[in-house]
């Protein structure tokens, strides 16, 4: 088993004295770059091969044209709002986390919110990629970015590639130091910015303010990944009531960020990543989609 070891401090290195959205001047003139030059650096980051079987990763969106890209956009999900907002960055490219074409188009017309995207995107002229499981599996992606929202002595994959150990789905983590579960979910709201977290507690504890020694994490939808996984502390997007009920009575807590809140804290540290692979090319301009939220918000109970 490969471990990955001061995963916080290896993580939080690569995204040290990047500039975002910049612009570069020198003697010379610097090369610009297309649409496979975008998604070639991409695929040095996380391979396409890093992929579950089951996603749609890569290039989904390929306009008849070739462009120069100087804007690209981020987002975790490419809702018509966010579209609007790629057209009036005037991006020529757009890397969506999540695929926005995921079952088969049988048409492509007006009638649904995505089928209206992909029309937009040829018009536009405008290029979509999505990574989805390749960031979640790759070195530095999600998952890691999930796991160092608390004090790490030690990482690895819960599913390893078998190609590389070091790659593969969730995380599983031992803590550095001494962590309460009270503490944990301070942390976890500071470093994810996510306001607003649901706990159960384990069984066994639920008056008691436990020890984490060990915690494991899956951005997104993680019951699967964490099923069976031995950890003080689950940390996922969201699994459904029966699976938190079964780690509950196993003595495991679980905290939900929400499916997208889990994963949408990546984009700027990504952005820095990207900023840094296109250094060399000409007036590349990386944007975080303001408009990408999640779809749940909670509103509290006024009692009368």
């Amino acid at each position: 088993m490969c471990c990955t070891t001061s995963v916080a401090v290896k993580f939080a290195s690569r995204g040290l004295a990047l500039t975002l959205g910049r612009k570069y001047f020198s003697s010379h003139k610097m090369p610009q770059i297309m649409v496979d030059g975008v998604v070639a650096k991409l695929n040095e980051f996380a391979p396409e091969s890093l992929c579950e079987k089951w996603d749609n990763v890569g290039l989904l969106i390929e306009p008849y044209m070739r462009r120069v890209v100087s804007n690209i956009l981020l987002t975790i999900d490419l809702t018509e709002m966010v579209m609007s907002e790629a057209v009036s960055l005037n991006a020529e490219f757009i890397i969506s986390y999540h695929p926005p074409i995921f079952a088969p188009l049988k048409r492509i017309t007006q009638k649904s919110w995505k089928e209206r995207i992909v029309t937009l995107c040829l018009q536009e002229g405008i290029a979509v990629y999505s990574p989805h499981t390749c960031w979640d599996n790759v070195t530095n992606g999600v998952n890691d970015w999930l796991a160092a929202a608390l004090p790490l002595a030690s990482a690895q994959p819960i599913q390893e590639n078998l190609s590389n150990p070091s790659y593969g789905s969730g995380r599983i983590c031992v803590v550095q130091g001494e962590l309460t579960l009270d503490r944990a979910i301070e942390r976890i709201k500071k470093y994810t910015q996510v306001k607003t977290l649901q706990v159960a507690r384990s069984h066994s504890a639920l008056m008691n303010d436990t020890p984490i020694r060990t915690f494991a994490v899956c951005a997104g939808s993680g019951g699967s990944v964490l099923k069976g996984v031995k950890a003080d502390l689950y940390i996922t997007g969201e699994m459904s009531h029966h699976e938190i009920l079964d780690a509950t009575h196993q003595n495991i807590h679980v905290v939900l960020l929400g499916h997208s809140n889990s994963e949408r804290g990546y984009l700027p540290v990504f952005q820095k990543i990207l900023a840094n692979m296109l250094q060399d090319y000409s007036d590349v301009n990386i944007h975080v989609s303001n408009f990408d939220a999640d779809p749940i918000k909670v509103y509290p109970v006024r009692l009368t």
